[in-house]
């Protein structure tokens, strides 16, 4: 017993304890904000899971930077070693750390967010959260052209920030301006199926039109830029020998995009016969 008196009263004990309050604090401060999140019914689910997720990302931080704190001065006294230990561990620990820089520049560029529908890579979907070391998505596919969820969720770590282009296919506005493409044989009557996926178009998209050039507006004077007129539009391409691809621009609301783009499709193929 007289042996343990100098542990128990040295300064790493002390250290000790107080690293396991402030975990136990913060566990239960993050177990009751969870809890009035999920109960709060003015909040929707998308700002919920965000709620949540920040919730959770703000316990992390504030219990890293409570331990630093902690056992400052036991940390000082090894100063001279850890400079040596930290060159060793850069080389040990790129990969976690580019995935805690990919974290950084997410945070401080305002990359994506909960609810964001994002591509990167060859992985493409709704992000549902995140955290220091990687990003959860729920997968839209087949395919980089089709809007349906598979049902299956994709993890990244946040590393692939660096070495890929991020496409954020969700806008910050109500409405957006999308791209469908219609293959054709060159012996179609190329003409007639212009005019009727036109057609189609414009006929799906009158409801919103109005909107969307309101949007279009305000877009341009808040970023001094002229903006793209938002009547559909179609442009014709030659992607190989005997083949025609009709490209059409169509606007619709974001989280309505695939039922405009279906709803344009059966229009165009019930008016067009090649």
């Amino acid at each position: 017993m007289q042996e343990l008196l100098p542990v128990i009263g040295s300064s790493v004990f002390f250290d000790l304890l107080k690293s396991i309050l402030l975990l136990l604090i913060l566990l239960i401060a993050r177990t009751i904000l969870v809890r009035w999140i999920k109960g709060n019914s003015t909040l929707t689910i998308d700002a919920k899971r965000r709620w949540i997720v920040t919730a959770r990302n703000s316990m992390v931080l504030g219990l890293f930077v409570g331990l630093v704190v902690i056992w400052a001065h036991e940390l000082e006294a090894f100063a001279v070693s850890l400079v040596a230990l930290a060159a060793a561990l850069v080389l040990a620990t790129k990969e976690l750390i580019l995935c805690w820089s990919g974290a950084a520049l997410r945070v401080g560029g305002g990359v994506y967010g909960v609810g964001d529908r994002i591509q990167l890579g060859t992985y493409r979907g709704v992000v549902l959260e995140y955290d220091v070391f990687a990003t959860k998505l729920l997968e839209i596919g087949p395919g980089q052209t089709s809007h349906l969820y598979t049902g299956r969720t994709v993890v990244f770590p946040n590393s692939l920030l660096f070495g890929n282009p991020l496409i954020k296919e969700s806008p910050s506005q109500e409405y957006g301006l999308y791209v469908l493409s219609v293959p054709l044989l060159s012996t179609d009557n190329w003409q007639a199926a212009e005019q009727a996926l036109l057609t189609a178009a414009k006929a799906e998209c009158a409801p919103f039109m109005d909107q969307m050039g309101r949007q279009m507006k305000l877009l341009e004077q808040r970023n001094l830029l002229e903006a793209p007129s938002p009547e559909p539009r179609i442009t014709i391409q030659l992607p190989e020998a005997g083949r025609i691809h009709l490209v059409l621009r169509f606007p619709a609301p974001d989280r309505g995009r695939s039922r405009v783009e279906q709803a344009i499709l059966r229009r165009y193929l019930t008016s067009f016969r090649p």
